[in-house]
């Protein structure tokens, strides 16, 4: 995507001084009042780009100490290019269950489903059924904040302000920046509650690829234009806001999610049958949880591997459970992209000492509790 020069307050130019802004440090915002009145002061000055925001609860960096914002399909440091395309066949797959479900239930908007890919995708990223290559935004500020806001352990806390090209469609495609915009209030059945309730647009580059020349083009930190730190305090908010609760963010009885579900348990079954397929599923839950954990340690992306050394130096894993989550990293890498070098006794035997892996760490990973 084209990257752009973003024209700041001079309070913010003196804060940054030469360096980019995914490098300086956040700017420290005291109250929302305030938070409201730089967004403004930013949206006057750079009027040919349309504000978005994005909250966090950390500043993830990359190694140069950037701050990067990948959307998930191509998040990892030293990604592999077959890591990437076998990324794309779950994410097709995914899609594939998806429009299948929408027709059989006869969901509102299930003819729009079967035929547009960005749809598809927007609904399966929203609903965090697999790796995609679209990037969750807000037109709100508060939805922002509340987003930041989502620990109990922070004391400071993140928002992000992007510049991206004025929308004209429920799918606006501009070549010329490279970039796709989908307003996920237009495309979303009405049964999709989460999209309403978070004001959420989601943004990708416009050709989506799994063989790119550069992966830094697709890192949105080409579009940031302002980060800021805020407390993660109710005082934050002044008199007469406050956050949006979670059970708004994430509404109950929303039936769009709980078909999301169905996908996301039988996805790699599907793509892979037979012990692979269920291999794969219990890794997934598990890496998940690892990767989760881990940016408790340090705000900045991960890869699987970081992940185990990260949390072995923590001693939240001891050396036994680090070599074998290690081993069994190995072990899925190859069963991915080399399944014929595995015999199929041995899908059996790794398979098991996964779920065995899985026992151990039910004291850790309280996601694992209750699923079956």
């Amino acid at each position: 995507m084209r990257k752009i020069e973003p024209t700041l307050t001079k309070e913010l130019a003196r804060h940054i001084g030469s360096k980019p802004v995914g490098k300086a440090a956040p700017f420290l915002i005291k109250t929302y009042r305030q938070l409201i009145e730089q967004v403004a002061h930013l949206s006057y000055l750079n009027k040919d780009q349309l504000l978005f925001f994005r909250g966090q609860t950390q500043d993830f960096l990359n190694k140069a100490g950037v701050s990067t914002f990948y959307p998930s399909i191509y998040r990892e440091d030293n990604l592999q290019q077959q890591e990437v395309t076998y990324r794309f066949e779950v994410l097709d797959q995914a899609a594939r269950q998806l429009k299948d479900l929408f027709s059989k239930k006869k969901v509102d908007g299930y003819s729009d489903v079967s035929r547009k890919r960005y749809i598809q995708w927007s609904i399966l990223q929203h609903y965090s059924v697999c790796q995609t290559p679209l990037l969750d935004f807000t037109h709100s500020i508060r939805v922002a904040c509340s987003f930041a806001q989502d620990s109990d352990t922070k004391e400071n806390v993140f928002v992000y302000v992007f510049g991206f090209p004025y929308i004209t469609n429920r799918i606006t495609i501009n070549s010329e920046h490279d970039i796709v915009n989908v307003r996920l209030l237009s495309i979303c059945p009405p049964d999709a509650l989460r999209p309403y309730f978070q004001e959420g647009y989601l943004a990708s580059t416009s050709d989506i690829t799994d063989d790119y020349d550069s992966k830094p083009e697709l890192d949105f930190n080409n579009r940031l234009i302002a980060k800021f730190s805020i407390p993660n305090t109710k005082q934050f908010w002044g008199q007469g806001l406050s956050k949006i609760p979670n059970s708004l963010l994430y509404p109950e009885k929303d039936q769009i999610e709980e078909l999301c579900k169905s996908i996301q348990i039988s996805i790699r079954t599907q793509l892979h049958p037979g012990n692979i397929g269920e291999f794969l599923t219990e890794w997934a839950k598990l890496e998940q949880a690892l990767l989760q954990t881990a940016k408790v340690q340090e705000a900045r992306p991960f890869s699987i591997r970081e992940a185990i050394q990260r949390l072995l130096k923590a001693q939240i894993l001891d050396n036994s459970q680090a070599f074998r989550m290690d081993e069994l990293r190995k072990f899925r890498n190859i069963l991915v992209h080399e399944p014929e070098r595995i015999e199929p006794n041995v899908i059996n035997e790794q398979l098991d000492k996964l779920r065995q892996l899985h026992k151990d760490l039910d004291w850790l990973f309280p996601w694992k509790k209750g699923d079956s």
